[in-house]
């Protein structure tokens, strides 16, 4: 059975409890000198249990402090990622001939992006460079077509530029992700080259925060793997990282392996309820963060089942009665070998029922 750590009150009162069979006479009142100095040796002990417990925990990767986590994980050859800085496209317009060098910084706020490439711009006025965020992390992701300024424009080029498909930022590995791959490795451990393998490896790439694996999908001999970074499509940086990684690692045998990004596709919900005691506008927020949470657990290739958005809405609180008017039916994923996609969160419209 395990052993119980014994509370401080107890300590001391044994160490009360002796002095009195030693020297029943004793006085061990609260205000006596053997209680004072019972108090003090029971407070020592106290510490060196619960010490003696901290280390305990250290013995355990899933129960270990951060350094000592780091300290399993080394003896098995892993280290935690660092985080990864965000790139895209930046689009420039100008006059026509303009350069763009590279190391050209825009700035969003706090936040600021440097060009990667030179460029120049061509008989459209318009330019494409290759952007990368100055700040490792998910703090560089921005929507779709997002306005920044350039700090020091050349001349001939606007200053106003457009940010276009920054993705791939990703921060750094935290314990729970580190011991994810830790206990992977260890319940599975290297396997000649099986899926799991396959898995393992990409995800020892930083930036990648989620592998999904294809065996077969492109013929014999083939192995696929589609991945993700920070819940989004990763960058072309870290898609060639990964593949770099596998070709080094995996069988000779093995024909062809692909690293591909999953392709999104968004689907729009429309939902029809009837509420009691609950406004539109705020079943509307919860039905929103609801469907979010539904979507951020599925894989490419999962499918979304329209049952499954029904119960959300239903379980609801103020919910009585919900129709779904989109999507008609569940909808499944292309998955073959050209593509997988991913099924994405678009609008979600709520009416009354």
């Amino acid at each position: 059975m395990p052993f119980t750590v014994p509370a401080f009150a107890s300590i001391r009162d044994a160490l009360l409890r002796d002095i009195k069979n030693q020297l029943p006479d004793a006085d061990t009142g609260a205000d006596s000198d053997y209680f004072i100095r019972a108090t003090s040796v029971a407070s020592a002990v106290e510490g060196l249990y619960q010490h003696q417990t901290w280390i305990v925990r250290q013995i355990f990767p899933d129960t270990a402090d951060r350094e000592y986590l780091e300290l399993h994980a080394r003896v098995r050859g892993l280290s935690r990622k660092p985080a990864v800085a965000a790139q895209g496209v930046l689009q420039v317009t100008g006059t026509p001939g303009a350069a763009l060098p590279a190391g050209l910084t825009a700035r969003l706020g706090e936040q600021s992006y440097v060009t990667t490439r030179a460029a120049a711009i061509d008989a459209a006025g318009k330019a494409s460079v290759a952007i990368a965020a100055a700040s490792a992390g998910t703090v560089g992701i921005v929507g779709i077509d997002t306005t920044v300024e350039l700090t020091a424009a050349p001349s001939g080029v606007s200053s106003q530029a457009v940010l276009h498909d920054m993705t791939g930022g990703v921060d750094e590995e935290s314990d729970s992700e580190l011991l994810a791959r830790l206990l992977e490795l260890i319940r599975r451990p290297p396997a000649g080259g099986n899926k799991y393998d396959y898995r393992r490896w990409a995800m020892e790439v930083a930036g990648v925060s989620a592998a999904y694996v294809y065996p077969l999908r492109r013929g014999l001999g083939t192995v696929d793997v589609v991945i993700t970074a920070g819940g989004a499509l990763p960058s072309d940086a870290t898609l060639a990282a990964v593949q770099a990684h596998i070709d080094d690692l995996r069988p000779v045998t093995a024909r062809n392996s692909l690293v591909l990004a999953p392709t999104p596709k968004t689907i729009d919900i429309d939902i029809r309820v009837s509420l009691s005691g609950l406004t539109l506008p705020a079943a509307q927020a919860q039905i929103q963060a609801a469907l979010a949470g539904y979507f951020n657990q599925l894989s490419p290739g999962d499918s979304v089942i329209r049952s499954r958005i029904e119960a959300l809405v239903s379980d609801l609180p103020g919910v009585v009665d919900r129709a779904i008017v989109q999507p008609t039916a569940n909808v499944v994923p292309l998955v073959d070998a050209g593509k997988v996609e991913w099924v994405r969160l678009g609008n979600v419209t709520v009416g009354a029922l």
